[in-house]
């Protein structure tokens, strides 16, 4: 028998929304990144790219459990001496509320270039208005 692969042209790539209201951070991600990665398709391998689209909206009503509204930080560096820059997870929503959500599903992901490619699937809006109705995306529960 011989192993049959899917051309990533051949196959047949779908639109996918998720209302983030009121849901947990990590759950959102992880049902997101299953979905961009194509582990809900029968023909899944993981060196391809096989995925389907996701629209995340109400990223800015996310939720988080316990104290990590205080306490969970978000790191970067400048490149310079003393250049390790921290913010807690209170202030990155309010300035960019799509951005804990993009960055946990870019841990979830393959590292490299395919899983920057991925990434690029997810498109996450603050607000409840999305300019991807012309896609038709199925609701889908996270």
């Amino acid at each position: 028998m011989k192993t049959v692969f899917a051309k990533p042209a051949s196959v047949e790539r779908k639109w996918f929304v998720i209302d983030a209201e009121g849901k947990v951070l990590g759950r959102v991600a992880a049902k997101a990144a299953s979905i961009v990665r194509g582990k809900n398709k029968a023909i899944f391998v993981p060196h391809q790219e096989i995925g389907d689209f996701v629209v995340i909206i109400n990223a800015e009503k996310i939720v988080v459990t316990g104290r990590k509204a205080q306490q969970k930080m978000y790191y970067s560096h400048s490149g310079y001496v003393g250049g390790l820059k921290a913010v807690n997870y209170e202030k990155v929503m309010e300035k960019h509320p799509a951005m804990p959500l993009e960055n946990a599903i870019k841990g979830m992901l393959p590292k490299g270039p395919l899983g920057r490619k991925m990434a690029k699937n997810v498109k996450i809006y603050a607000g409840t208005s999305h300019p991807h109705d012309s896609q038709q995306p199925q609701q889908v529960e996270a």
